[in-house]
């Protein structure tokens, strides 16, 4: 009996469903788009390129991702939604063929001190889980190897409720992996009581010298004067030994002050809550400063900076502990997971070393688990955020990347680019908005936006292939192949700046001289030490002024005019002209339209649906009230001026009645980063991150120092936009002041008059110089990675 054997040949012709193979865009307005119309291949790898604030994040992240993310959270519960971000729909006519969008952004990693390597990819967790099991002695389940877990013990009695109710005794314990000195933060505190009061004099007398803490104060120091717990008239010195501990330390105590019922509690708690437990970053200026003089952080004496208990130290795998295995650099600790061979915890242990060669793979390899994710650069922190898609199982879905390349030698880029192809080989679509050429060329399809920035751009200038793009006549095209070229003639040196000893993170023990009056640029692989040679070794402050990568923050009330402090000078001229006060000409003071308060527009928050924006009737978005749109200086009103390009603005106050030399030097100092397109009252939260990032530099370069230290200038910046930085920087060294530039990018490098190159690898295979002397000599050599890129680069 013959068995028939049927194949089921696949048609030949298309699917319907095949057909849906581009993201259709028509009508994109939003920010600074001009109704744009673009059609953008699935499953393809698309780079969206153009000078900064040409409207590429406008159109990627504001348009595509956001309603791809607004769509994906429109199917939850009504009940789910309402603890969900509301997401307003774009400003757009059409989309079509959205798929699932996963955004990668620049955005930092939380600086909790809690938060690290380790926990932000749940590698951590997947350890703890393997110590729970096989460590030695076993000491309890997964959370006893928690920093965030504390140990929790109680003892009473207890109802069961079994027949006749009978009370009995019951013990419970926990055992949590948390350091109960530091409570899992691997440091403790300590305050100098000095910063905080003046024991000379009394509380009433104005003894607090903490910044906003007014001798009237209700909340604070009429707190303490009319607890009962202390004698106000008396100078501090002279408390007793009970006073002095209630007004230090004393827990939290319901009192009453004159009617009101307040909570009191001792200043130590006090500030720590009040201070200690936020941000660093968040602070205002003068509360930061407050914070840096009266706070010392000390490693933690009892865990010695692991953040973990005594019990969760002592349980080890292989003579290891956890605490052990999180310090290591995560290359290594690859290597020990796979020296264990223990059968019945083997898909644990595929997932771990997964994830740690990911972490190789990606150019990582040199972090510890243990690292706090605050400390992390932005390339390093969107490269930890890679690590948890590239294991992962879904396909078909759209990854949005935001400069992937941040922080990363030329050496790197080359591994960052095969991920991207690997990512969409896997049927994805890849969305990239980038600057540097060598990503650029991988592209399968490349999106210009142009022509120019802000309201000189929101438009596609060109659309197709790489060979394309660089035939097009746009910006883009022109620069795609610009390459800066060696300086015949480097300066020399006026002083230098000695760094003996060294040995922050990874440098090992490194001395080196810095010289002074050139343009010194410090470079490397990514690991390799550069930022914890520089930062760490030359404090801000006492002549050096130093810009990191740290963003800028800003609600949507502050603009380029508030945040550099233009507004102060223009407002000052506006009330001298006019007789008035200068509060009138601020929308977050006197001025401020009453019915937007000074927003130019109402916002109506919604509990289960997205807020809603619509523009103020009473001052039709110009933010003031009728009657300060009266006065003038120069013939413009204060709605005019703001609305003013910084350009614009830089020849309304250079002469005239309208002469203003205090701002006419901020607008100068922004026009001379790039951001003569900007408009004196954009919103901040409407920049993009180069903009952002040369408007810090704009308003850092107005403070006086001998010494610039500038941490990757280049970020964000367009291929144009390079050529216009090394011109500032020129300018900076020429007027006497010493640069200092902890750089990637060739074209800094081969400007530079000096090079300090460290290596020859990431994490402990780095914190070496590896190379002093001057970009030709370092080209020359090419005896360093940085060496054989820039020869390549400049075409020795």
């Amino acid at each position: 009996m013959s068995k028939v054997i049927t194949t089921d040949q696949r048609s030949s012709a298309a699917h319907v469903a095949d057909g849906h193979d581009m993201i259709r865009v028509r009508g994109a307005r939003e920010n600074n788009l001009t109704g744009l119309d673009i059609d953008i291949p699935k499953r393809r790898l698309t780079v969206f390129t153009g000078v900064s604030g040409s409207g590429k994040s406008s159109l990627v992240f504001g348009t595509i991702a956001a309603e791809s993310q607004r769509l994906i959270n429109e199917t939850y519960s009504t009940f789910v939604q309402g603890f969900m971000p509301s997401l307003a729909r774009p400003e757009v006519d059409v989309l079509d063929g959205l798929t699932t969008a996963i955004i990668v952004d620049q955005e930092r990693l939380g600086s909790d001190p809690r938060s690290t390597v380790g926990t932000v990819t749940d590698a951590h967790a997947m350890l703890r889980i393997l110590f729970s099991r096989l460590g030695d002695p076993h000491v309890g389940p997964p959370g006893a190897f928690s920093f965030n877990v504390p140990s929790v013990r109680a003892s009473g009695a207890i109802t069961v409720e079994r027949g006749n109710k009978k009370a009995v005794k019951a013990t419970f314990n926990r055992v949590g992996g948390m350091c109960p000195r530091c409570e899992g933060r691997g440091s403790v505190s300590d305050i100098d009581l000095s910063r905080l009061y003046d024991d000379s004099k009394s509380i009433s007398g104005g003894a607090f010298t903490i910044p906003g803490w007014k001798s009237d104060g209700w909340w604070t120091v009429r707190l303490y004067a009319e607890s009962g717990f202390l004698d106000p008239n008396k100078p501090i010195r002279e408390f007793t030994e009970g006073e002095m501990w209630d007004f230090l330390h004393r827990e939290p105590t319901k009192v009453k002050v004159e009617g009101v019922n307040l909570t009191y509690e001792g200043l130590i708690p006090k500030i720590q809550k009040s201070f200690l437990s936020k941000d660093r970053e968040a602070m205002q200026p003068h509360i930061r400063a407050f914070v840096d003089e009266a706070v010392t952080f000390t490693t933690c004496p009892e865990c010695h900076g692991t953040r973990l208990g005594p019990e969760a130290r002592s349980s080890k795998i292989r003579g290891i502990s956890i605490a052990e295995a999180s310090a290591m650099e995560i290359r290594d600790l690859a290597e020990w997971v796979r020296g264990l061979d223990e059968p019945s915890m083997a898909p644990l242990l595929d997932a771990l070393r997964q994830t740690f060669d990911s972490f190789t793979e990606i150019g990582l390899g040199y972090l510890s688990l243990d690292r706090p994710s605050g400390t992390l650069s932005g390339g390093e922190a969107q490269r930890v955020k890679m690590i948890r898609h590239l294991g992962s199982s879904l396909t078909d879905v759209t990854y949005v990347f935001d400069e992937p390349t941040i922080g990363l030698h030329p050496h790197d880029i080359r591994r960052m680019n095969d991920l991207l192809l690997k990512l969409r080989d896997k049927g994805n679509t890849v969305l990239v908005v980038e600057h540097k050429p060598e990503t650029i060329a991988i592209a399968d399809h490349v999106v210009d936006l142009g022509p120019g920035a802000g309201s000189a751009g929101g438009s596609v200038c060109f659309e197709g292939t790489v060979e394309g793009l660089r035939a097009g006549d746009t910006l883009t095209g022109r620069h795609f192949d610009d390459r800066a070229t060696l300086k015949e003639k480097v300066r020399a040196s006026t002083g230098v700046m000695e760094i003996r000893g060294a040995d922050a993170h990874n440098l090992r023990d490194v001395d080196v001289d810095v010289p002074l009056g050139v343009l010194c640029v410090v470079t490397g692989v990514a690991g390799s030490g550069k930022s914890s040679l520089i930062h760490g070794s030359i404090p801000a402050g006492a002549g050096v002024v130093s810009i990191d990568q740290t963003a800028i923050r800003g609600s949507r009330r502050s603009n380029p005019a508030t945040y550099t402090g233009l507004l102060d000078p223009i407002r000052k001229a506006f009330a001298k002209a006019n007789g008035v006060k200068p509060a009138l000409f601020s929308a977050n003071s006197e001025g401020a339209c009453p019915d937007c308060n000074g927003a130019g527009v109402i916002y109506t928050d919604l509990p289960m649906a997205a807020g809603v924006t619509t523009l103020c009737e009473g001052c039709e978005g110009r933010r003031f009230q009728a009657a300060v749109l009266e006065y003038r200086l120069g013939g413009r009103d204060i709605g005019e001026v703001l609305a003013m390009s910084v350009s614009e603005a830089e020849g309304f106050f250079d002469a005239g009645e309208a002469r203003t030399p205090a701002a006419h030097r901020i607008l100068r100092r922004l026009d001379d980063v790039g951001l003569g397109y900007l408009t004196l009252g954009q919103p901040l939260t409407t920049l993009s991150g180069g903009e952002r990032q040369r408007l810090k530099l704009a308003t850092r370069m107005g403070e006086k120092g001998g010494c610039y230290i500038l941490d990757e200038p280049t970020t964000g910046l367009h291929l144009a936009d390079v050529e216009q930085l090394l011109g500032l920087l020129d300018r900076l060294v020429d007027s006497g002041t010493s640069v200092i530039v902890i750089e990637h990018h060739q074209a800094v490098m081969a400007h530079a008059d000096w090079i300090i190159d460290l290596g020859p690898g990431a994490g402990h295979d780095g914190g070496r110089v590896v190379f002093e002397g001057t970009p030709a000599d370092l080209v020359a050599a090419r005896s360093t990675l940085t060496g054989e890129h820039l020869a390549e680069y400049v075409g020795a």
